[in-house]
């Protein structure tokens, strides 16, 4: 019924914040994260407070606002920590995961520490506090990682 985000085709997409502000949604994340850690598969972790465009590319897949966690997995919308936990308590997210890439290592990124952002180069992220004329980074000052 829903969309698949943008190279969700045949991956695993977690869509996390990993802003504290709201309790609940942040360890629902992190409850999420390390599941799927646990089962040692790759997933394209896609942190809706770090970048607006997750934010805004979510809410168009899924057709209205919604708050992270929300999983899709090969293209498919798998749901939010409530539906992905269930999975698991009843033994079919293992065989839903099945053909996913494993990870290559429990290591951290070398390039980011697995924050999966840097601060700009260009701009040292001040885009953030002045609205400079830098069109490399995103509203935090922030640029993608090109190793992970």
């Amino acid at each position: 019924e829903n969309g698949c985000p943008p190279g969700g085709e045949d991956t695993l997409v977690l869509y996390t914040t990993s802003i504290r502000g709201i309790r609940k949604t942040h360890e629902d994340c992190n409850r999420i994260r390390v599941l799927f850690d646990s089962f040692k598969v790759a997933y394209a972790e896609r942190d809706v407070s770090m970048h607006m465009e997750y934010r805004d590319e979510l809410w168009k897949v899924l057709g209205g606002r919604h708050a992270p966690p929300r999983v899709f997995l090969r293209g498919r919308y798998i749901g939010g920590a409530e539906e992905v936990l269930s999975l698991h308590e009843k033994g079919t997210l293992k065989a839903l995961l099945s053909g996913i890439p494993t990870t290559r290592t429990n290591y951290p990124c070398k390039g980011c520490a697995g924050i999966r952002f840097l601060v700009c180069g260009r701009c040292h992220g001040r885009r953030k506090v002045t609205a400079g004329d830098c069109f490399e980074c995103n509203e935090n000052g922030l640029v993608k990682c090109s190793v992970c």
